[in-house]
């Protein structure tokens, strides 16, 4: 039980952080790459997101990839209504369904589908065959994000992916060392898993910047859907979880999943439709000798 609060807590303050990093790349998500090197205020998103990303490598100590990652909807939680008070707006009715929706949805999911631990590490050729299967993955929904007139979900797609499959790299490596020693360091699967932590963070990290170039609610709900249900995937192929449902359950699994498409569905309409306030325009000549007059 101890183990199990203190998971939860790093959790919160994953969310936290994640959600905070987020706005900032919301407000310079219409920059390029190169662009965003000058920002300052991109790279504290950036400290944001390693601090993230360290306390969540520490709470995969206290409990299961499959545990942790659902409660990533927290980040959704939190940016969400920070996102309007620093607009100095109200949340809109569209954005406190989506939340609702793809928060209990994905609550719903995550009480449902449980898993049993087994094996908590990827073998060499798992792991090989997890980042070659990724990369391609990831591949493809950005090339696909990148088309003229493409839905910015393809890039939060490839972001969650590219996150969660760090997150099962990351488990690897904690593992490994906390059961051989530091010694696990220096082999070449090691430093294999290591480095692709790195490639995949820093690309998870431009594609979901790019995702929020028309708003932050839908493609962060996307992301916080895809994270879980990857790591949920990475989980009941690679380290040995299973199932642990009954066709009851299934279907209601079903049921939470749908409502879940149903809040991203509200987030993406909420953006469409959330006013933007249009500069003022400067008074005339005119104008002003009549409100002289």
């Amino acid at each position: 039980m101890t183990d199990l609060i203190i998971a939860i807590a790093l959790c919160v303050a994953v969310a936290i952080a994640y959600a905070t990093a987020a706005l900032i790349q919301a407000r310079h998500a219409h920059l390029t790459v190169r662009e965003l090197a000058g920002v300052p205020a991109l790279w504290a998103a950036l400290g944001l997101n390693g601090l993230g990303a360290a306390l969540h490598v520490t709470s995969l100590g206290f409990g299961p990839l499959s545990l942790i990652q659902p409660l990533g909807v927290l980040t959704l939680v939190i940016a969400v209504p920070l996102a309007a008070l620093m607009a100095r707006r109200r949340v809109s009715r569209l954005e406190l369904s989506g939340v609702t929706s793809t928060v209990l949805g994905l609550t719903g999911l995550t009480v449902i589908i449980s898993t049993a631990s087994g094996t908590q590490t990827l073998a060499s050729a798992e792991l090989i065959g997890l980042l070659v299967a990724t990369a391609a993955l990831i591949t493809v929904l950005a090339l696909l994000g990148r088309r003229p007139g493409a839905s910015t979900l393809w890039e939060a797609v490839a972001g969650g992916a590219g996150y969660s499959v760090c997150s099962a790299l990351c488990q690897t490596v904690v593992v490994t060392v906390g059961t051989a020693g530091a010694t696990a360091l220096l082999r070449p699967i090691t430093i294999l898993a290591i480095l692709a932590i790195g490639v995949f963070a820093v690309t998870a990290t431009v594609l979901t910047q790019r995702s929020y170039r028309n708003g932050l609610g839908a493609p962060l709900a996307v992301t916080n859907l895809v994270n879980p249900a990857s790591a949920t995937t990475i989980g009941l192929v690679f380290l040995g979880e299973r199932l642990g449902t009954t066709p009851v359950e299934v279907i209601a699994a079903a049921g939470c999943a749908l409502l879940s498409g149903f809040g991203v569905a509200q987030l993406a309409r909420a953006r469409n439709v959330s006013p933007v306030a249009a500069p003022p325009t400067p008074a005339t000549p005119r104008e002003d000798l009549r409100m002289c007059a």
